[in-house]
């Protein structure tokens, strides 16, 4: 049977301080995603699924269409690099999610994100 997720995905995550506002419980932090298709056929992103905890635990579900505004088409060997962002209320918190991508052939997969981390580095001491 083909790998039915062709997609590795890598995730870099910062705290952005110049959006932040503590004082006011605003945590601001920038995501960068690499996708890297390592099957056989070009795919395409159609959809997203974030889950976005922060350290009170309360959750923020965002789902739409794309990514950054874009359905990236991605073919074998090949990467699509993009940034974006997220709020939440607390120092630390985690962001997991999945991309809902369609094959050249028409195959729909999906392919999940691993939890990571969102942290201000002076939370993490």
């Amino acid at each position: 049977m083909p790998d039915t997720n062709p997609v590795d995905i890598q995730v870099e995550s910062q705290y952005l301080a110049e959006q932040s506002a503590p004082e006011d419980s605003r945590y601001a932090f920038a995501y960068t995603i690499t996708l890297r298709n390592t099957g056989d056929e070009a795919v395409r992103l159609l959809n997203r699924h974030w889950i976005i905890t922060d350290g009170d635990n309360h959750v923020q579900e965002v789902q739409g269409e794309g990514v950054v505004g874009k359905q990236p088409l991605i073919e074998p060997g090949e990467t699509f690099t993009y940034t974006s962002g997220a709020i939440i209320d607390t120092a630390v918190g985690t962001m997991e999610g999945s991309y809902e991508m369609i094959s050249a052939s028409g195959r729909r997969f999906i392919a999940p994100i691993a939890m990571f981390s969102l942290a201000q580095r002076s939370a993490l001491h």
